[in-house]
């Protein structure tokens, strides 16, 4: 039997190791706590990084959903989805790029492209990183400028202007950009999409002018009411129901002056007061005295539906009326009952799109007056060094063209025989110029020579004609150029004459171009009036003398008749360009 000291040694020793246990459990569970700690701070770690990632890629995803490709402003979605819900102070402004369309129709994609890139440039310059572009449209900007203070705007947008006007478009130098701008204050109480509205209706006002700023801060008026009525554009009601129109001029009132016509003969009378003042006709179908239908041919008869565009508005809804009207020139039809947003912004919409046109038209004229003018220039100018080397005075060249001119509008005020297009009247006259520019390559001994020439040297002065020909047809292009082609007709045959008897080809009557026809007529007339190295000048009725006489070889009697109905008005004309 143990004692009772053995026994208290045992349990003494069992604590101790139960006591040692325990330490080594609570030192496990240490470790384990640790390591779990650290496994957990690292699994929040990493879960940091993936949230933060997710994050990133979130902002990335949204900057590129929210970024125009092209300019790299915020897009027309980001407006919609953010911007349209936010509230003042800002300033708001409406930019269109003038002629955006006209450089891309002439220049192409890729330039209109830069042209945009450039804009957004210039814009981006002046603004600070808070305030928003916004590509609104094709070439429309939105800018969003937040807190800036009233009298400022107009300074803000006026450097925008300026720094537009100045930026160089890459690689197309001459094409210059202008920008229309609208503008004006949002304060806290104004929903964003009213302001935008007001902006768009100033930004139209600026683009009337063209290339002008329009800015309109609270409390400060644009205008005098008076001077405001007349900057608006004209837009006429036309519609038998005085609560239809009642209705539309609440739509309209605000950015049109709106003017009113109860049925299509008043329609008629109005534009007729009007002449081409008026933007938009909005028209009814159905009226009294003349409905929407004889006004449509009425303005195609006159020729008015060309610039001024007609939007019809009507209950009638069936496809043969709808059709009916786009065949007769209407722009736009709206179906009542309609949403008064949709019926403003197809107002505003067309009214632009006509601006434009116009716009485009009167570039293409001026592009091509431009080119018609180089043109002249040049031909002018060989034709100057044509006769500056065969010793004739450079009267001869404005001489001819002035006969020539003279003697074709007679000819088709007397007569149709000859089929004489709009283009080839312009170009027989500026052809006539080159109609010895075979000379060129005739020896200046023969052709300066002061006596009379040999059979020989007749012979050698003879070519130029067919020399001049040769050079114009060896020309790049010369099937595709009406010039050269004319320019070649005179210069191979303005030697022949009506009895076949000229030269180089011998033809007779009619089978000399009309165009060799008029310039032979009008090269001896001037030869017999001008003084030459070999003669003295002859008088102006000599000279016609000698010509109807048949002194100077066979020429077309209705040419001759037309020489002798132009004689005295001729006379005059060249006395005055001498």
């Amino acid at each position: 039997m143990n004692t009772l000291s053995e026994i208290e040694e045992y349990y003494k020793t069992r604590e101790q190791q139960l006591l040692k246990k325990i330490h080594q459990q609570e030192a496990a569970l240490t470790a384990a706590e640790q390591t779990l700690k650290q496994l957990i701070k690292s699994q929040k770690a990493q879960l940091d990084e993936t949230n933060q990632l997710h994050a990133t890629q979130e902002r990335a995803f949204k900057e590129e959903l929210y970024r125009d490709s092209l300019t790299g402003a915020y897009n027309r979605r980001y407006y919609e989805e953010v911007v349209r819900k936010s509230i003042g102070p800002a300033g708001i402004a409406l930019l269109d790029v003038d002629d955006f369309k006209i450089c891309n129709d002439a220049y192409g994609h890729y330039a209109g492209d830069m042209a945009l890139k450039t804009a957004t440039k210039a814009i981006q310059s002046c603004i600070r990183e808070s305030d928003l572009l916004i590509r609104y449209g094709g070439d429309e900007f939105l800018l969003v400028l937040p807190g800036i203070p009233g009298d400022f705007l107009q300074t803000k947008l006026e450097q925008i202007h300026t720094a537009a006007q100045m930026a160089s478009v890459p690689g197309y130098s001459h094409f210059r950009i202008s920008l229309s701008i609208g503008g004006t204050i949002q304060t806290i109480a104004d929903p964003m999409e009213n302001i935008v509205r007001r902006a768009d209706w100033l930004m139209y006002q600026a683009k009337c002018r063209k290339n002008a700023v329009m800015v309109e801060i609270p409390g400060r008026s644009l205008a005098a009411p008076e001077t405001l009525l007349q900057e608006k554009s004209r837009v006429l009601l036309v519609d038998d129901s005085k609560m239809n129109r009642m209705m539309l001029a609440e739509i309209l009132g605000d950015s049109y002056h709106v003017l009113e016509a109860e049925n299509g003969k008043e329609c008629i009378e109005k534009l007729q007061e009007e002449a081409g003042n008026i933007a938009l006709v909005l028209l009814d179908i159905n009226m009294p005295v003349m409905d929407g239908f004889e006004v449509l041919k009425a303005m195609n008869a006159n020729h008015t539906i060309e610039d001024t565009p007609v939007i019809m508005i009507s209950s009638e809804d069936s496809d043969a009326a709808i059709r009916r009207s786009y065949e007769l020139g209407a722009s736009d039809y709206v179906n009542r009952p309609f949403d008064a947003r949709i019926v403003y912004r197809r107002v505003t919409n067309t009214i632009k799109l006509y601006a434009k046109q116009r716009r485009l038209v009167q570039m293409v004229s001026d592009q091509i007056r431009a080119r018609e003018n180089n043109t002249d220039m040049l031909v002018g100018v060989l034709s100057h060094i044509v006769e500056f080397r065969n010793g004739e005075s450079g009267l001869h060249v404005r001489h001819i063209r002035i006969i020539t001119e003279t003697l074709l509008h007679r000819l088709l005020e007397v007569s149709d025989k000859y089929s004489i297009s709009a283009e080839q009247q312009d170009l027989i006259p500026l052809a006539s110029a080159l109609h010895d520019i075979g000379k060129i390559g005739i020896d200046d001994k023969i052709l300066n020579k002061p006596g009379k020439l040999t059979p020989e040297e007749f012979e050698v002065i003879k070519t130029h004609s067919m020399l001049g020909a040769e050079m114009l047809q060896n020309l790049d292009n010369f099937g595709k150029q009406p010039l050269l082609q004319t320019a070649y007709e005179i210069a191979r045959w303005h030697h022949e004459r009506w009895d076949g008897r000229g030269y180089p080809d011998g033809l007779k009557g009619d089978e000399i171009p009309i165009s060799a026809q008029l310039v032979s007529l009008a090269d001896v007339y001037d030869a017999l009036t001008s003084e030459r190295c070999y003669k003295k000048a002859f008088s102006h009725e000599k000279a016609v003398q000698m010509i109807l006489n048949g002194e100077c070889g066979a020429f077309n009697p209705l040419l001759l008749q037309c020489l002798t109905d132009i004689q005295a008005d001729l006379k005059e004309e060249l006395q005055q360009h001498n």
